[in-house]
């Protein structure tokens, strides 16, 4: 006897029971880290707060800041996603720019990082040695994509090619530097146009800054050009 295929709705039903798990998990770890802290937060917590075993919260993580951090992994490949859609034509800088910009408006598959409470975690990871290093982890993944993009979109090899790398860790940086900023703001509830808004003041400072740091844009380089 052959053994039957589930067929097309059968995987579809799985993927969407996977999906909904994974997020009650990834909620459950958001709301203890910030409830107890991550010392007192343990995995065998998080499976019960989801309603799960043990097993199933290693099926999809490998611990509590995973889990905990997972809308940064998510928001990462939304980025790569909206990156790779962009233009042909767009220099990198500015297609990364706007990628990050449609991941900041769209209302249908919001950011994680304007949900309630999500800044007091974007905070905590300042604060948190695992956490951090979690969110490290994960952040270099996500950029380690968007240099293959990146090298695709200049027809280069990354490895040979400074340019992909440069671009992405200075836009990437950009986008870490304005959360971090908007994670420690005094407003008790900011949302995702005060991120948004300012995100986009930040990359005007890159884009600024960096021309006047062109050498034929100083006064003190014009003297010492031959």
């Amino acid at each position: 006897m052959t053994a039957t295929k589930p067929s097309p709705a059968t995987g579809d039903r799985r993927q969407r029971k996977a999906r909904r798990t994974r997020d009650a998990l990834a909620t459950a770890a958001c709301d203890l880290l910030l409830e107890r802290g991550a010392a007192a937060t343990t995995v065998e917590a998080i499976a019960e707060r989801a309603d799960v075993t043990r097993r199933t919260f290693s099926r999809h993580f490998a611990g509590k800041e995973d889990a905990a951090l997972d809308f940064v992994r998510r928001d990462g490949a939304r980025i790569n996603e909206l990156l790779r859609a962009r233009p042909a034509d767009e220099p990198p800088l500015l297609a990364y720019r706007r990628a990050v910009r449609a991941w900041l408006d769209d209302r249908e598959d919001p950011a994680w990082h304007v949900r309630p409470r999500m800044r007091r975690l974007v905070a905590l990871t300042d604060t948190e040695p695992d956490l951090f290093a979690a969110y490290q982890r994960i952040r270099v993944d996500a950029q380690e994509e968007s240099i293959r993009i990146v090298a695709d979109r200049l027809g280069t090899d990354d490895a040979r090619d400074v340019r992909p790398a440069a671009v992405v860790d200075a836009a990437a940086g950009v986008l870490i530097a304005a959360l971090r900023l908007w994670a420690r703001g005094d407003q008790p509830d900011p949302g995702a146009a005060d991120l948004a808004a300012l995100v986009e003041r930040a990359y005007d400072a890159l884009i600024s800054e960096a021309a006047a740091a062109t050498p034929a844009g100083t006064e003190e380089d014009r003297e010492q050009a031959p």
